[in-house]
């Protein structure tokens, strides 16, 4: 695997989710990956037309697990966040993102949670934290 760190200004890396809306998927993804990383990963979550508030249910699957997502807002999409980012994993925003050299791009086939119960936001979920800690352990150094 290459560096993924490579044209940063420091050793810990930058993780973008970017989803369409910023209010399900994406702020599951990095409220698991703030949580988990315990601060060894920087987390930037944005959208391409991005809610103006995140999804009750996520909140809800959210705090079953632990982690409180309920204050978070919301960002739109930018060429800068983007940029600024290692490693760059999309959730259904289509052409939105841009792209540029030198970076990690993942697109996570996920359901979407809008408009859908807990029931069926927990499974999705689950999905998102599997995918989290994978990713964990292929971009953070194994620690003794």
């Amino acid at each position: 695997m290459s560096d993924i760190t490579a044209g940063t200004s420091a050793a810990k890396p930058t993780v973008l989710f970017v989803c369409v809306h910023n209010a399900g998927r994406s702020q599951m993804a990095a409220g698991y990956l703030t949580a988990l990383s315990q601060g060894q990963v920087e987390v930037l979550s944005a959208g391409s037309e991005p809610k103006d508030q995140i999804n009750p249910v996520a909140i809800q699957a959210m705090a079953e697990d632990g982690i409180d997502i309920a204050n978070n807002v919301p960002k739109i999409l930018t060429v800068e966040a983007v940029k600024d980012s290692d490693v760059v994993i999309t959730m259904g925003c289509g052409d939105a993102c841009p792209i540029f050299p030198g970076k990690r791009y993942e697109d996570w086939a996920l359901a979407d949670p809008a408009g859908q119960g807990i029931e069926s936001v927990r499974p999705i979920r689950d999905d998102i934290k599997a995918r989290i800690e994978k990713l964990l352990a292929e971009i953070l150094p194994a620690t003794v």
